[in-house]
C-alpha cells in the first residue's frame, strides 16, 4: 500500500515536471509568512508542497491526488490558462470561506429577543 502511493507521488511530480518544463515562470507565493494569518501561512506552505516543479502555479497533475482540489480546479482557475496561481488560489479560498461562513449564520438558530421589563 505505500509503496503504491509513494510510486503515485513519483509518476505525478514526473509528470508535472515534464508538463511544466515550457510554461513561462509565473511568480511563487510569498517565502515570508510573517505577518499573514495562521490560514495564510498554512495555504503557502500546501501550495508550495503541491508546486512539484517549482513553477509557481499548480497544474492538473500536481493536484490529482487531492479531490476536493481537483474538483474546485475549473472555479479557481480564472483566467483559464490551464493553471491555478497563487493569487488564484487565494482568492478562491476567500470565497470559500465567507460562503461557509454565510452558510454557518443562516444554520444558525436566531437569538431570543430580550423580555420586555414590566414597570
Amino acid at each position: 500500500m505505500k509503496k503504491t502511493i509513494f510510486l503515485a507521488w513519483g509518476a505525478a511530480a514526473l509528470m508535472a515536471c515534464s508538463l511544466a518544463s515550457a510554461q513561462a515562470p509565473v511568480a511563487p507565493p510569498p517565502a515570508d509568512t510573517e505577518g499573514l494569518s495562521k490560514g495564510e501561512a498554512k495555504a503557502i506552505r500546501e501550495f508550495k508542497m503541491l508546486d512539484f516543479n517549482g513553477d509557481g502555479k499548480l497544474s492538473r497533475t500536481e493536484v490529482k491526488l487531492f479531490p476536493r482540489l481537483a474538483n474546485a480546479f475549473d472555479e479557481a482557475d480564472t483566467d483559464r490558462d490551464g493553471f491555478v496561481s497563487y493569487e488564484e488560489v487565494r482568492v478562491f479560498a476567500a470565497k470559500y470561506r465567507a460562503e461557509r461562513d454565510r452558510a454557518k449564520q443562516q444554520q444558525a438558530p436566531a437569538a431570543p429577543a430580550p423580555a420586555a421589563s414590566a414597570p
